[in-house]
């Protein structure tokens, strides 16, 4: 077989690549994908029960970027979706972000308005505050509060997540899920927040169906390296794997999910609540919430941490740490050195926690940059 690129990985990365590569400069492209699915870790499919699941947890879509969402409606309609996520705290369902509803349903009326006011005064209505920087504060209320959020929300769910203190991660980890002083319960306030009208995998599919894209699933693009012929290549996988570990491996956090059907149409009350303290498993996540589907029963996923051992389960999480910042850096020169033969890009080939958004912008601005600056 003979194509202008040879795309590993047929997640978001991949297909954008594949999409444009193909409609955009009319060369030919093979996609090849080690699952037997596309998609990567947004993948969705029907269970036996006719529930559309998401495999790899819920995927809910949102972004400030009108290029980012412009580009995906080409290749879907939106079931506009403003995700909730709750948290189990001392017995009850308080929103996170942790916010001015939390603070009323945990603490009584007098004190609940009392911190509200502190905290609109030292940071403003609507600011986002990172809980460390938070228990910065002098304020004994605001002190005490930062430490109980600190000890309710955060530290325990990181331990079960992440295997390490919050304080042992890059700042960016607890930056993702800060204090929001505000009374908006969605878990993201971005401009454009849906899902995919008939499923991820549908979009998917009409990224990828265009006569100059080949897709091989099921496959293990070193297996069949040598007998493609291909003029450059795009690879969205482990760099550490790319390159045969030789720096040492990039440690990720893997999960496991544990699918149960119910007999009822409802599990839960919206479509993730989180577990900081209690169980094992971190989440329980619902996606009949997201898809809008109808029906009498519903299937729901627990959400279980594990280490990544690489072959037998998938990595999900880069682990932010310093240390492994320096060892990707080391890769990164490597791929410098082949930039002329092979392109990295990804969740996986950059060692960063991309947001779905984030992943397609990637790839969009390394098109832009092929088309305007061509090694």
């Amino acid at each position: 077989m003979k194509v202008d690129w040879l795309i590993v990985g047929a997640g978001f990365t991949g297909a954008t690549l594949a999409e444009r590569i193909a409609n955009g400069l009319d060369q030919k492209v093979l996609v090849v994908e080690g699952r037997n699915h596309i998609g990567g870790n947004a993948y969705d499919c029907y269970d036996e029960q006719g529930i559309l699941i998401h495999k790899y947890g819920s995927h809910t879509f949102h972004t400030n970027s009108k290029l980012v969402w412009d580009y995906l409606s080409r290749f879907t309609q939106w079931r506009p979706y403003f995700h909730e996520v709750r948290a189990s705290v001392d017995g009850m369902k308080i929103p996170l972000p942790f916010n001015l509803n939390a603070l009323s349903a945990l603490f009584s009326p007098q004190y609940a308005q009392k911190l509200s006011s502190l905290l609109i005064r030292q940071y403003g209505f609507g600011a986002k505050i990172p809980i460390l920087k938070l228990r910065e504060h002098a304020n004994e209320d605001l002190g005490f509060l930062a430490d109980f959020i600190y000890q309710k929300v955060f530290h325990r769910y990181t331990i079960k997540h992440w295997d390490l203190k919050p304080e042992e991660l890059d700042q960016s980890v607890s930056a993702r899920v800060p204090v929001y002083v505000s009374r908006d319960n969605r878990y993201f306030q971005d401009t454009y927040q849906g899902i995919p009208l008939h499923g991820f995998t549908a979009m998917f599919n009409r990224m990828l169906n265009h006569p100059n894209i080949k897709l091989l699933l099921n496959t293990d693009y070193q297996e069949i390296a040598d007998e493609i012929r291909y003029k450059r290549m795009i690879y969205t996988g482990p760099i550490d794997a790319f390159f045969g570990y030789k720096h040492g491996h990039l440690p990720y956090r893997s999960l496991r999910f544990h699918f149960e059907t119910h007999q009822k149409e409802w599990y839960q009350e919206v479509g993730t609540v989180n577990y900081p303290n209690e169980y094992d498993f971190t989440r329980i996540l619902e996606q009949k919430h997201l898809t809008g589907q109808v029906s009498p029963h519903t299937t729901i996923s627990f959400v279980y941490p594990q280490p990544y051992t690489p072959g037998e389960n998938e990595p999900y999480y880069p682990i932010p740490r310093k240390e492994n910042s320096q060892r990707y850096s080391l890769y990164k020169q490597e791929a410098e050195q082949i930039r002329d033969r092979v392109l990295f890009a990804g969740r996986l080939a950059d060692y960063q926690y991309y947001n779905m958004d984030q992943a397609v912008a990637r790839a969009l601005t390394l098109f832009k940059q092929m088309v305007e600056e061509p090694l």
